[in-house]
């Protein structure tokens, strides 16, 4: 695993086409999907000023962006302050080598972890696992990933392509080979669900030294970090344990307190469709006896500052991670996470991962800026006004651009063969006398299969437009 794509993973319309042929994850989505949309409409419905939130939201990240390197040391000055001990890692390698180096020099063998994107990016867990350490997922979406040897498929909720059968087959094969197992008599119902995932986990809490998580949002005037999440495991990751680790991307930065009070009403509205988060953690380096007593943050570039350069691309950075625009793209809904090979999936994976990796270099992460219908309506639901369809578009141009001066692609021939033909009107009407033939000879040959499988391959006219009008005097007859 590399940046925030899968290795190995093959490019989109590929990893879609067998994602649309799985009925179930069909059925797992629209239901999960349309569950999350009609919440999030309900409670943002409330609300007559969601839109000025919506452009406050925004208008926050871009400022915040804008001057990011001294809000960035202003945090680290704020950490250092409170006792914690504060990392630069410009990678992946860099960020999951200190999260290492960590767990080693306090002798343990299993960290437990709060719900972090950033980590999944850095493939923490993989290098921890080289290292012979067990870095354990505690919330209830991720251990189901984690426990079905699976992949993340949704932001807000990981395991949305699974249901409740396969969740319980999961604890049941599972669970025992980790830890706790799951009760001999647990059936499909979500409590039952819910509490075999409690047992187990409660005993990872209770005897780990070291616990690792992300940050939500990083507060620069006060050095707090910020998780919110919906179950808890995050507050006993953030207190239980003597050392904390928390990996945050530099993007997550909030220049002052009053700033976060417009993301705590805007996300959890986006994303679980609650009118307020269920526990929101802050913390501030050390403090004496309470809860960890050693504070590392690493704070991750990893193609962030790629990203921050380009001019339409940077405002992907105003994200949040709220899953709304999963929630309602028909691309997504219809093939599922894991088609986009990363764990930025859907309309945001579409154009963050080129933007951290960069385009030109990578096959599946140059497919992604194509994954979409360019409908409008992830930008009509961002809390943070990121306008995708705009950036998938300027995307797909410099796709085209990094792929020029090789040998040319059919669709590129074609394109300038159009060009070339269009540019000349004797050329022009030269190809309208022919459009009859090449399109019969094309549908009997079979000459066009990426299009007509999928469309009727039109039938040209008889007569031209210009034949025509020569034929009636300019449409006087």
């Amino acid at each position: 695993m590399t940046g925030a794509t899968f290795v190995g993973m093959p490019a989109f319309p590929e990893a879609a086409r067998a994602a649309l042929a799985d009925s179930q994850l069909r059925h797992n989505l629209a239901h999960a999907t349309g569950t999350i949309r009609g919440k999030r409409a309900r409670v943002v419905g409330e609300l007559d000023d969601w839109e000025e939130l919506r452009t406050r939201a925004a208008g926050v990240k871009d400022a915040a962006l804008a001057d990011l390197e001294t809000h960035l040391l202003t945090l680290e000055e704020r950490l250092t302050a409170a006792g914690a001990t504060v990392h630069w890692a410009r990678d992946a390698a860099e960020a999951s080598a200190v999260v290492a180096q960590v767990a080693r020099a306090h002798e343990v063998d299993e960290v437990v972890k709060v719900k972090s994107m950033a980590t999944v990016e850095i493939g923490l867990n993989e290098a921890l696992a080289a290292e012979g350490i067990a870095a354990w997922e505690t919330d209830l979406a991720e251990l189901i990933v984690q426990l079905g040897d699976d992949l993340p498929s949704h932001i807000l909720v990981p395991a949305i392509h699974r249901n409740r059968a396969e969740i319980r087959q999961i604890f049941v094969d599972k669970m025992a080979a980790a830890g706790r197992p799951a009760p001999d008599d647990l059936t499909e119902v979500p409590s039952e669900l819910a509490n075999a995932a409690r047992l187990h986990l409660r005993e990872k809490f209770l005897r780990a030294k070291v616990g690792v998580s992300g940050a939500n949002f990083a507060v620069a005037e006060t050095g707090t970090l910020v998780v919110v999440e919906s179950e808890g495991n995050g507050r006993m990751c953030l207190t239980l344990p003597e050392v904390l680790v928390s990996v945050v991307g530099i993007e997550k930065v909030v220049p002052t307190w009053a700033e976060l009070d417009t993301f705590l009403q805007v996300l959890p509205r986006s994303s679980t469709g609650e009118r307020m988060n269920p526990y929101t953690s802050t913390w501030s380096g050390v403090t004496p006896g309470d809860g960890p007593q050693e504070v590392h943050v690493v704070l991750v570039d990893n193609g962030r500052t790629r990203a921050l350069a380009d001019e339409v691309g940077r405002q992907a950075l105003r994200c949040i991670r709220c899953s709304a625009c999963l929630n309602v793209c028909p691309v997504y809904e219809r093939t599922g996470g894991h088609a986009y090979g990363s764990v930025y999936p859907g309309p945001i994976g579409a154009i963050l991962n080129p933007l951290l990796k960069g385009v030109g270099v990578d096959e599946q992460v140059d497919s992604l800026p194509y994954a979409s219908s360019l409908c409008g309506a992830c930008y009509e639901v961002c809390p943070v006004k990121i306008d995708i369809p705009s950036v998938l578009v300027d995307l797909r141009a410099q796709v085209v651009d990094a792929h020029r001066g090789g040998r040319p692609s059919v669709e590129a021939a074609a394109m300038k063969g159009a060009g070339q033909t269009f540019a000349s009107s004797r050329r022009l009407g030269l190809a309208q006398r022919l459009t009859g033939l090449g399109t019969g000879l094309a549908r009997r040959l079979g000459l066009a299969p990426a299009w007509s499988s999928a469309r009727d391959l039109p039938t040209a006219p008889p007569e031209s437009f210009r034949a025509w009008w020569r034929r009636t005097d300019g449409g006087r007859s």
